[in-house]
């Protein structure tokens, strides 16, 4: 395989800064740096580049600028998506958004890392890992989520946490590093009549 179909397939890899595609990531950086300049009102321009970025793009994905990425490929919506403002996404693998996604401010989605042995990564090597929002996930502002990381259908993460191991689904998870709080239960949900309109 080479660089490009081992960045796009979903297993955890090493590599050298030697075998970057530097073409891929600067196609990504002129796209996002076009995506960030468009007028609020440009919709379907923001759409049109979307399109063009991503790897899998839903008509249901929402970015607000600024929004960074390292390739855009490999970054799959497959439903509604929210993703506010100052989010980044180190897509050196597979990272697949679930329908029902909630993104806040400040958020970033890292699957790359660099080695631990500081020879090694002062010579530029690096790791890489897939991660997956399931469904309906929603994460708080400033949270980072590491790359290898699952999060579980429906779970929240709480603001300002450092994802660095799978949470499963139905729960709400916050803290550095990141940790299951409670399950959610009926007793979250709004009443009717405490909403307002």
């Amino acid at each position: 395989m080479n660089a490009l179909d081992i960045m796009k397939h979903p297993a955890a890899y090493v590599s050298g800064y030697e075998n970057t595609p530097t073409e891929e990531q600067n196609r990504a950086k002129q796209l996002c740096w076009e995506y960030n300049r468009t007028a609020p009102n440009e919709q379907e321009k923001r759409r049109s580049i979307l399109q063009t970025l991503l790897g899998t793009c839903s008509p249901m994905t929402g970015i607000e600028p600024d929004f960074h990425c390292d390739y855009g490929f490999n970054i799959h919506t497959h439903g509604l998506a929210v993703i506010n403002y100052n989010c980044v996404i180190l897509d050196t693998s597979p990272v697949n958004i679930g329908a029902g996604a909630f993104i806040a401010p400040g958020v970033c989605l890292a699957c790359s890392g660099h080695a631990i042995d500081p020879e090694q990564r002062s010579h530029g090597i690096g790791t890489s890992a897939p991660i997956t929002l399931e469904e309906n996930v929603w994460i708080g502002a400033n949270s980072a989520v590491c790359g290898g990381v699952t999060i579980g259908a429906g779970s929240v993460i709480g603001a300002g946490s450092v994802v660095t191991h799978d949470i499963p689904a139905g729960v709400i998870a916050a803290g550095v590093p990141c940790k299951v709080i409670r399950p959610i239960t009926e007793k979250d949900k709004f009443k009717p009549e405490d909403i307002l309109f």
